[in-house]
């Protein structure tokens, strides 16, 4: 599958955005905050976000802090985070679960020990 466009929000719909993204390439974690969440991934430069609804969000980091979490103060969802990746620059993870139309228990990814980092 190649970059495509997809729609996603939160639950309530205050964070809405669009991304070109592979879903080819996604990502579970075991680290303490993806288990919990449930979180599929999929990671993007940064400028592959879009906000088309920028509400508040509130952000979390934990471990390194490396990881800027964010998530609605409304709804709870967290949509995304940003972060650095070594190779390529700012980067974004969008959770796969916000996208519209879109079964990301479905799709193949790429299970990543996140508990041992």
């Amino acid at each position: 599958m190649a970059n495509q466009d997809y729609t996603g929000s939160c639950q309530c719909g205050a964070v809405a955005f669009t991304v070109q993204a592979d879903l080819d390439r996604t990502v579970t974690c075991n680290c303490s905050r993806c288990r919990r969440l449930g979180s599929v991934l999929t990671f993007v430069p940064r400028d592959a976000l879009r906000f088309t609804a920028d509400g508040p969000t509130t952000e979390y980091r934990f471990n390194r802090q490396a990881i800027a979490h964010h998530f609605c103060p409304t709804c709870g969802i967290q949509t995304h985070a940003f972060g650095e990746m070594p190779d390529s620059g700012p980067m974004a993870a969008v959770n796969v679960n916000c996208l519209d139309g879109v079964d990301a228990r479905a799709l193949p990814s790429q299970a990543v020990d996140g508990a041992s980092h």
